[in-house]
């Protein structure tokens, strides 16, 4: 087809020509936009990620906070002046506790299927409510856990922990670690031996300390 007939036909298929070309910017704009939409929907899911991570975050760390006041409720119990000003240390504790449990369903909520696999609440909240009923059964002096309360609620606390850790968002973990790990080299070995000399100066002013993060409850 020559020049003078192609241009003879597209006169005389003007309308045909600007139907088809419409229809091509029509599709590419919803291809654009479609594409776009994706991009916003993965945005909001990300930050309503991060945002969950935040706020969980925020309750865990009242947790570890909590859980360490009462290890050391029960550690220092019989030390205390007297029985109400303890009482009442263990009614604020528990009020504590109550509360980030309840908190904690916001998070965590319990599985459909845990009545009947018997698997109750997550073991995130198991741990807190653990530590509830111990420091609801705790006397100021004796008691049938007078010598082992504190490390009880401590294993409760470290699962809670490891718990907390593998809830957080796996990219948001890379980010820390690499952050961590961009340090230069001789600052990290720089830290690294300075928290090891200051391990052997406190084994040296305490004879006997036991230094492992990992304590199993005396039964």
């Amino acid at each position: 087809m020559g020049l003078e007939n192609l241009l003879s036909w597209m006169s005389n298929h003007v309308a045909v020509l600007v139907a088809v070309i419409a229809a091509a910017i029509a599709s590419f704009s919803a291809l654009i936009s479609r594409n776009e939409t994706r991009k916003q929907r993965d945005l909001q899911a990300q930050n309503m990620r991060h945002n969950v991570d935040a706020q969980s975050l925020g309750w865990g760390n009242a947790c570890i906070d909590a859980l360490n006041r009462a290890a050391m409720l029960a550690r220092t119990r019989q030390h205390q002046a007297n029985d109400a000003g303890f009482f009442q240390q263990r009614v604020n504790m528990m009020l504590a506790l109550q509360s980030l449990i309840e908190r904690g369903r916001l998070f965590f909520p319990a599985p459909v299927d845990s009545k009947p696999n018997g698997l109750g609440a997550p073991p995130i909240l198991e741990a807190l409510k653990l530590v509830y009923h111990e420091i609801e059964a705790l006397s100021r002096q004796g008691g049938p856990t007078a010598a082992n309360s504190a490390d009880f609620i401590e294993d409760c606390r470290n699962l809670l922990v490891t718990e907390l850790q593998a809830h957080v968002d796996a990219r948001r973990a890379e980010t820390v670690i690499e952050r961590v790990q961009d340090r230069p080299a001789p600052q990290r070995v720089a830290s690294a031996e300075r928290a090891k000399a200051l391990k052997s100066i406190l084994k040296s002013r305490r004879p006997g300390i036991n230094l492992s993060d990992q304590k199993e409850t005396v039964q």
